[in-house]
């Protein structure tokens, strides 16, 4: 078992609990994303027991930061939401650099590619404009709440294994980001198990699509991959903050951010584009 993914999962967890950010952004900012993809195909197959000892204490640490933050994060949002998006947009900036070696971008990127970076950029930017759907919170499941709830998860998921789309950010758009933030506060069974299920159907069927396009399309699939953490910016983005304390707090947290994306890069593993 590798218990030291215990603390990666815990850290993707944290930041899938935030409308805009990506537990795929902290994945590739771990440097274990591509084996994140391979375990998470791998483990629906028939070597399904090389996979679980890297999948479990992952799954261990996500688990139970939802569990434990899902109430810090509302909190933090609700009194301190302009630090709290700044702090993630340092650690969403401070990828950055390491993503352009990965996709080895000087030699690889060619014009269509910067095209399709800046086009994928500003759709995502765009949908920070979007109203989110207006739903009532869902505490009690029916025949059609559950089909909703379970297609909701299924592109939550889709969403968390995509550096730059948050999983949270799909489920506000849907209108049930308050619905499962309520199930994990109040540690909803029957809500929690719906959405569970698809995210788990999302998670086998979009990680075998990604790794297949990583592997196939490496230099195209950088480009979306890039223009989504760029887009991701102007998502999370909560303006500037008035002069004062908030403005001094939004500061301090965006360095913050900066120096633990920059903190923890050294342990990736670069790979170059071929």
């Amino acid at each position: 078992m590798e218990w030291k993914n215990i603390y990666r999962g815990f850290l993707m967890g944290i930041s899938d609990l935030i409308p805009g950010v990506s537990g795929g952004t902290i994945a590739f900012l771990l440097g274990i994303y591509d084996r994140l993809l391979t375990s998470i195909s791998g483990f629906f197959s028939k070597d399904w027991r090389r996979h679980i000892g890297f999948l479990l204490p992952l799954g261990i640490g996500m688990a139970a930061a939802l569990l434990l933050f899902s109430r810090v994060i509302h909190f933090l949002l609700k009194h301190y939401f302009a630090p709290t998006q700044f702090f993630f947009i340092g650690l969403i900036l401070g990828i950055l650099p390491f993503m352009t070696r990965q996709a080895n971008m000087k030699s690889s990127f060619k014009a269509h590619h910067y095209l399709i970076l800046l086009t994928v950029a500003a759709l995502l930017a765009a949908t920070g404009f979007m109203a989110p759907a207006d739903r009532a919170v869902i505490t009690s499941l029916t025949p059609v709440s559950a089909i909703l709830l379970f297609l909701a998860g299924w592109a939550a998921s889709t969403a968390m294994l995509l550096p730059g789309i948050s999983g949270s950010f799909i489920l506000l758009l849907l209108g049930f980001y308050s619905t499962a933030i309520g199930a994990l506060s109040d540690f909803n069974i029957p809500v929690m198990i719906v959405i569970g299920l698809g995210v788990v159907l999302g998670f086998i069927i979009s990680s075998k699509v990604i790794h297949y396009l990583l592997n196939r399309h490496a230099t195209l699939t950088f480009s979306i991959i890039i223009g989504l953490i760029i887009g991701s910016v102007f998502v999370i983005y909560p303006g500037i903050p008035e002069s004062g304390t908030p403005f001094v707090m939004s500061g301090i947290a965006l360095i913050m951010g900066l120096l633990v994306s920059n903190l923890f890069q050294p342990t990736a593993v670069k790979k170059k584009v071929k």
